[in-house]
């Protein structure tokens, strides 16, 4: 892998010209032909570097408002012949096309373009054509020629060249800079293809995330992790350790949980393996703090913690006697982060504004599932009340609370809450009543009242004997989707005992 080919020629065209010069003297330094064209070409001459024009080359000139610059038998001959065989180089010789063997080139920002909102006109004229036809050609003919096809290269490249005598790579080298020149050009043609997907969508996975972060391990330890994304662009991380694979699962659910509180009063919530276990809406974040935690303090260690609201020195000092793994808020008083940062590996992170992707993927089987998330939160406006007791204005206010919860708890799931506050739930049960009892069970050994709680259920109740539970414990109000072909029977117990009932008629399931 050590086959040594000395640069002779380069040709250079790149839209961000910055990092660029150190990489031109360097060549200019080592005797190495630049050709170049348009801005770039103005940009090394202005270094005082000699450079041989592309259109002197080619004998034609940039044409269609420069969209055709580059593309000629003259500048792909030059990067595509094989320098071990003979017609290639008969044939280059017959037409007097010079070798090139250094490829520098950069793609129009496309992804930027359409990032910032621009017309459709100016994104199209961002579609690089010479551009990526230039990188696939150099990174095809890897064995001879070398390609850069970014500038987070370049320090890497010129590395390179100072270490190895005459200006020369390694065959390794060339083709470690091929590949990551597919990489560029692959993702570039997904993001043009999912622009243009989004009318009248042809049903095809395609996603490219260039950003990764290999993780300690995976869920277990003997399990490889890495994380794909940029967490950069939602949190700025504060202090502690690395985000491990579950920790990452569990900050996810927090923000899409605390998402349904985003505008709703000082609200904080306590997550464990992707439920909450802990949530309550209070005047202070202090209390709505003391209030999801009392609501499970044995799972509540471990954890992940989120607020709403920018957290006080009072708060952290409460959350500072709590093991947790992450604590998650838009702000905190310097007080109150010198208090969390006592603890050396707990991670603080700061969550910006974001929108997040509104489509979930998941790998199964031998193919990737996609659907839409569940964006539909409920309001009084879409409560139907079907029993002849309707509920009283907290009890809407709770059912507002704990249909936000049931959303985004696993399924089968029961929530009973009160007053604003998660008294227990019911998670990932094989049936509504084991759901249900779990609830309760759960709701008793913290020594909380039922009598005046609501239940939320994620799905219809196909029979009556969950309201059934719920009104000999003392819950008097339901919300729940309905549409079973048996909700009469739940609808007639209900208005025999006095109880209240809403329909909001969408199911949440969540698996």
């Amino acid at each position: 892998m050590n086959s040594f080919k000395k640069i002779k020629s380069a040709l250079i065209s790149v839209f961000d010209k910055s990092g660029l010069e150190p990489i031109i003297h360097a060549l200019n330094k080592d005797g190495v032909t630049i050709y170049s064209t348009g801005g770039t070409q103005t940009f090394i001459e202005e270094l005082g570097v000699k450079v041989a024009r592309v259109e002197d080359l080619t004998s034609y000139p940039s044409i269609l408002g420069g969209r055709v610059k580059t593309l000629h038998p003259k500048v792909f001959g030059g990067i595509l012949t094989r320098r071990d065989n003979q017609e290639d180089q008969k044939q280059i010789a017959e037409f007097e096309i010079p070798e090139l063997d250094l490829v520098i080139v950069d793609l129009y920002p496309f992804e930027a373009t359409v990032a910032s909102g621009a017309a459709h006109a100016d994104i199209i004229e961002k579609i690089d054509i010479g551009g990526i036809s230039l990188i696939r050609a150099a990174a095809k003919n890897y064995q001879d020629v070398v390609i850069l096809s970014s500038k987070s290269q370049y320090a890497e490249f010129q590395e390179i060249v100072e270490n190895n005598a005459a200006c020369s790579t390694t065959l390794g080298q060339r083709k470690s800079f091929a590949r990551d020149a597919f990489e560029v050009t692959s993702h570039y043609d997904t993001e043009i293809f999912n622009y243009f997907n989004k009318e009248g969508k042809k049903e095809v996975f395609k996603q490219s995330i260039t950003q990764s972060q290999v993780l300690r391990y995976g869920e277990n330890p003997h399990q490889k992790g890495v994380f794909y994304g940029d967490l950069d662009a939602i949190f700025d991380k504060l202090h502690g350790k690395e985000l491990s694979y579950n920790n990452l699962l569990d900050v996810d659910a927090a923000v899409n949980l605390m998402g349904e509180f985003k505008n709703d009063g000082p609200t904080f919530a306590i997550l464990k393996h992707n439920n909450a276990c802990g949530v309550a809406t209070r005047s202070t974040i202090k209390e709505a703090y003391e209030a999801a935690l009392a609501g499970d303090p044995v799972s509540a260690f471990g954890g992940i913690l989120i607020s709403n609201t920018k957290i006080n020195q009072e708060t952290a000092l409460l959350i500072n006697d709590l093991f947790c793994e992450v604590v998650i808020a838009p702000g905190y008083e310097q007080s109150a982060l010198e208090v969390l940062q006592s603890k050396k590996n707990r991670v603080i992170l700061v969550q910006k504004e974001i929108n997040l992707p509104k489509n979930q993927y998941r790998t199964i089987l031998n193919g990737v599932l996609e659907q839409e998330k569940d964006l539909i939160t409920e309001t009084e406006a879409d409560f139907k009340t079907i029993t002849k007791v309707a509920p009283t204005t907290q009890e809407k206010k709770d059912f507002i609370f704990a249909n936000k919860l049931v959303k985004h708890t696993k399924s089968n799931t029961i929530i009973l809450a009160k007053n604003e506050t998660l008294l227990a739930s019911g998670t990932g049960q094989t049936s509504r009543v084991d759901a249900l009892e779990q609830a309760i069970h759960k709701a008793k050994t913290f020594k909380f009242e039922l009598k005046g709680a609501v239940m939320a259920s994620d799905a219809f109740f196909p029979f009556p004997d969950c309201v059934e539970i719920a009104n000999l414990e003392g819950v008097k109000a339901v919300i729940q989707p309905g549409g079973s072909i048996k909700d009469e029977l739940s609808i007639e117990y209900c208005d025999q005992n006095g109880m209240t009932m809403v329909m909001t008629g969408n199911r949440h399931f969540k698996h």
